[in-house]
């Protein structure tokens, strides 16, 4: 509201904003409808893991943050307030984050490094707001949208692809467990076989030199109990997924891969392996995470959606049928999917709103919302 006048200044200040205080107080969930609370993300981020750039610390961040508010404004209409942190300890970021929840109807964790960011995300599922590392689940969500419309392009199955995953931190981990439905709902098909690779080579129960979370995702990929290099996981392989650094393949590599391979080669701002060698290597369909190429694989498709939803809804947190939800709702924006267009434009405005109303729905049918 615009302050103008003497009975403006006494609306939004004193005396009147006692009102809303008094029945908020009586009701907390009031404030939902009161406050902002009820359209506000905070993106909440320590600046140790930023995309392309590294760990550039929280006040050198801060320009990402700001355009992730951006992001959610322009597609979804949620406010989003950016919050970069001078700390790296993640009993403390848990602490500032419990701190500051009753302010926000939703939590965006952002460009915090592995595996720190697991921690964080699982210690603040209980702060009765939904709370989401994007890097993780955001990736992810769009990811296998992606992968789901290359199978009705190639008119296969998810139940019929070996996957190969490059990169083991936030988004490999995440992705690794979506696509072997590892704690997912009922709604998830698990690919035919699924490997792993870090920059020493496939991930193996038992492998030196890996951290408690790569021994996680070794523990539900692999079963077979392989070892080798990137290259040797390939042989054969229908699906490479890259989430880790930029020139890792040449053409020769893909050459390695069965039949009508898939490559989304998500590292930025250089891919994995660069569009032009994937298909000359026989890719039949490539994805990257730049604009300037086709099916971009950017996580503005989900998080604006995923949010709103959640808003909407008034849940208390993400659930993997939720997230399920909003991966169906993105894969259904493509009605006839092609090699040339597996994902919908990040600039299709209906894509926020029909992720949205999915994911709603879907904590309303899980039972996590205020009312239920």
């Amino acid at each position: 509201m615009r302050l103008e006048s003497q009975d403006d200044l006494s609306a939004a200040y004193t005396p009147g904003v006692a009102r809303p205080c008094e029945v908020i107080a009586q009701d907390p969930s009031a404030a939902w409808d009161l406050t902002w609370k009820g359209r506000t993300v905070a993106v909440v981020s320590d600046g140790s893991a930023v995309l392309g750039l590294g760990d550039i610390g929280p006040v050198a961040s801060l320009p990402v943050m700001e355009g992730k508010a951006a992001l959610f404004r322009e597609f979804a209409g949620v406010d989003a307030v950016p919050i970069v942190l001078d700390t790296k300890d993640p009993d403390e970021i848990i602490s500032i984050v419990r701190a500051i929840a009753p302010t926000f109807g939703g939590i965006n964790l952002e460009d915090i490094s592995a595996p720190r960011c697991f921690q964080i995300e699982e210690a603040l599922a209980d702060i009765g707001i939904p709370v989401l590392h994007d890097d993780q689940h955001g990736t992810a969500i769009v990811l296998l949208a992606a992968v789901i419309n290359s199978t009705k392009a190639l008119e296969t199955t998810l139940g019929q692809l070996s996957v190969v995953i490059s990169g083991a931190g936030a988004a490999g981990r995440a992705i690794a467990r979506m696509l072997t439905c590892t704690g997912q709902s009922e709604h998830c098909i698990p690919v035919k076989s699924l490997l792993v690779c870090d920059s020493k080579g496939i991930l193996a129960p038992g492998r030196e030199r890996m951290n408690a979370s790569k021994d996680e995702i070794a523990q539900v990929t692999n079963p077979d109990g392989r070892s080798g290099s990137l290259q040797d996981a390939l042989e054969g392989a229908n699906v490479f997924i890259g989430v880790s650094r930029g020139d890792l393949l040449v053409a020769d590599d893909i050459r390695l891969m069965g039949k009508d391979p898939i490559v989304l080669a998500m590292a930025n701002p250089i891919p994995e392996i660069h569009p032009d060698a994937a298909f000359a290597g026989g890719a039949a369909i490539v994805g990257t995470g730049r604009s300037d190429y086709p099916n971009q694989v950017n996580n503005v498709l989900a998080f604006p959606g995923l949010f709103r939803g959640a808003l909407e809804a008034r849940a208390r947190c993400f659930t993997e049928s939720m997230k399920f939800a909003a991966i169906q709702a993105i894969a259904d924006c493509v009605i006839d999917p092609t090699p040339k267009r597996i994902l919908p434009s990040p600039f299709d405005r209906s894509v926020a709103k029909k992720v949205a109303d999915r994911v709603a729905e879907a904590a309303r049918d899980a039972g996590v919302c205020y009312g239920d």
